[in-house]
């Protein structure tokens, strides 16, 4: 973290300070602080910088076009930012993907969500000067980026939602790969508790430190792990999307709202989706991966991909035209909830598209939690945030 003098503004000394400035400690991301002394009195956050003009250029795109589009403003957590968008236009096509594709997704939005927990707890460690954290972090992620890959065929923007199904099916070994895979982790993250969590120099740095009160976490419009290490029980996994009322589980929810929990929140959520991929892996059912009516669409040439467990798009697919209306989406990332407000005009792209991710909700706590906190204490609150700048800046 670096900063400058700004000088002296009503009657404290104010400090600009820059979080980074480079990757692995968030770029983007400019505080200017008020101090008394080293006491933090205000802090405003000057988010922005990354221009992903999001909304705007979905209104110049087909609706396929779309969905590689908007898993760039969170690369680390594709699968869930895109199945909301996807399942909007699905409500305005009229369309229901099979079974068998809402568990793929599922166990997709899974891996990703482990994925984004490891990218962010790697990232609070750098930020609390514990180099083990972030090497075990990403280094642990790599094995989760491997599972997704072998599903889909990419490390990160994979693309697999798509209107009526998803791209491919599971791949010969992959049940046997996520065992291993859980098996890994689960014995990692007692590794994590031990030298991490429960390490008396970070539990002195996090505990007690940016407290977030139930009342004001729901005054503020807080969402995701940061909403529930505050006691509230929200997530929107519990709407039932994909297949999720399929599934037995129970959302992770603290008591204080401090640092501390907010890291402990994530860490048991991690365990939590290891149990949800192994419950879907158990009850995915038989059947195609992609509907009838766009299956229709393929060109006899190209339907031998479908033996192959890989749909092909036909290039009228590009050219749907989804009803008139609007229609309102929201799914649960691994850094909160977002939302998808769409509006269709009857023609080949969206006449209007409204996003609200879950990082451009929580950069409020850059402004609720500092005050009366030390300097020092503020990488420590950031950090404990999960907060993930281009997403915001969307």
């Amino acid at each position: 973290m670096t900063g400058r003098e700004l000088g002296q503004r009503e009657g404290y000394r104010v400090v600009e300070l820059y979080i980074g400035p480079q990757h692995p400690a968030s770029g983007h991301m400019r505080l200017v602080v008020y101090l008394d002394g080293d006491i933090i009195v205000r802090v405003d956050p000057d988010i922005g910088y990354v221009h992903r003009t999001m909304e705007k250029l979905s209104e110049v795109r087909e609706y396929v076009r779309v969905i590689s589009l908007v898993e760039r403003m969170t690369i680390i957590d594709s699968c869930n930012i895109t199945l909301p968008f996807v399942e909007a236009v699905e409500k305005l096509l009229g369309v229901e993907p099979p079974p068998r594709a809402k568990y793929l997704r599922t166990i997709l939005c899974e891996i990703n969500r482990i994925s984004s927990h490891l990218y962010g707890l790697g990232i609070g460690g750098i930020f609390l000067n514990h180099s083990t954290m972030f090497m075990w972090g990403f280094g642990d992620r790599e094995v989760f980026v491997h599972l997704a890959s072998l599903l889909t065929g990419a490390r990160l923007t994979h693309t697999y939602n798509i209107f009526g199904g998803v791209r491919r099916d599971l791949p010969q070994g992959f049940r046997d790969e996520f065992m291993k895979a859980k098996k890994y982790m689960l014995r990692k993250l007692k590794d994590y508790d031990k030298v991490f969590f429960n390490n008396p120099v970070i539990r002195g740095r996090l505990e007690n430190v940016g407290v977030l009160p139930r009342d004001k976490a729901i005054a503020y419009g807080i969402t995701g792990p940061n909403l529930r290490a505050s006691g509230v029980r929200y997530d929107a996994r519990l709407l039932g999307y994909a297949a999720y009322s399929e599934l037995d589980f129970e959302p992770v929810v603290g008591k204080y709202g401090d640092a501390l929990e907010r890291v402990w929140v994530r860490l048991r959520e991690i365990e939590l989706s290891l149990d949800l991929i192994e419950q879907a892996l158990k009850q995915i059912p038989e059947g195609p991966i992609f509907h009838e009516r766009f299956a229709k669409m393929v060109p006899p040439a190209m339907k031998k991909w479908f033996e192959k467990g890989r749909v092909k798009l036909p290039g009228s697919y590009v050219r749907l035209r989804p009803r008139r209306g609007e229609v309102f989406a929201r799914g649960e990332m691994g850094h909160g909830e977002v939302t998808y407000y769409l509006v269709s005009d009857g023609g080949m792209m969206p006449y209007r598209l409204r996003i609200v991710t879950p990082s451009a909700r929580n950069a409020i706590m850059f402004s609720i939690l500092p005050p009366g906190h030390t300097l020092m204490d503020l990488p420590a609150i950031y950090g404990s945030m999960d907060y993930f700048p281009p997403e915001a800046d969307r």
